[in-house]
């Protein structure tokens, strides 16, 4: 009975959660994203704005920052070990009712499927710490995109070379959605975060990593 109250808690805080999520994309940052990215601006245009010179670098060095902190707060609010353990049992047990189905073994079959809400409680509690900066990045990196579109506008040249074109418009939709500015964003973002996150999450299986997220645990500061 305490276990299923737990865990209808967690359930309903993550719900709780992806409502504020929703809410603030739909109602709050398309009104403030803009008044944020222009504080944003102030910031970010002097450090890697390059007074306009180098608006590849400026995408680049974006990208950087987005994807460090963005990394970081996910590495920080996510058990991986706890989620690699969710992984593997979840990789067993789909094998072992798999293989009941195959041998018609009936009754080992319904003995897994009672263990089944177990199992997808333990995948929603390892993953659950990933919703949790979520809020974060949305206030962080909206006004940032807000900031770019604005920053490239200003340009007074506003093209970039490729090896099959000479000139190609930061604004152009090359693949029918999405401008170019925005997919030359997200390449530099998948490089630098697969690099940034396999890196933290290897970090985060040391012993080293779980004393320090300890240590500075808001929570178990608070406890303190």
């Amino acid at each position: 009975m305490i276990l299923k109250k737990l865990d209808d808690k967690g359930q309903g805080s993550n719900l709780i959660l992806l409502m504020v999520l929703i809410f603030m994309m739909l109602f709050i940052m398309p009104t403030f994203g803009p008044i944020l990215g222009y504080y944003f601006g102030l910031v970010l245009e002097p450090v890697i704005g390059f007074n306009g010179l180098y608006p590849i670098l400026t995408l680049f060095f974006a990208g950087l920052i987005v994807v460090f902190f963005s990394s970081s707060l996910t590495n920080f609010f996510t058990d991986w070990k706890k989620m690699g353990k969710a992984q593997e049992m979840s990789k067993a047990f789909q094998k072992e009712i798999q293989k009941a189905r195959k041998e018609g073994n009936t009754k080992r079959v319904n003995k897994l499927m009672k263990m089944q809400p177990e199992i997808m409680k333990k995948q929603t509690e390892a993953s659950g710490g990933m919703m949790k900066p979520m809020v974060f990045l949305i206030i962080f990196i909206w006004p940032i995109f807000m900031w770019l579109r604005l920053f490239l506008a200003d340009l007074p040249h506003y093209y970039f070379t490729v090896p099959w074109a000479n000139q190609v418009s930061f604004f152009s939709w090359p693949f029918g959605f999405g401008q170019a500015w925005l997919w030359l964003y997200l390449v530099f973002s998948l490089v630098i975060g697969q690099i940034l996150r396999n890196g933290l999450k290897y970090l985060s299986w040391t012993e080293q990593w779980q004393n320090i997220r300890k240590k500075i645990n808001p929570m178990a500061l608070i406890k303190k």
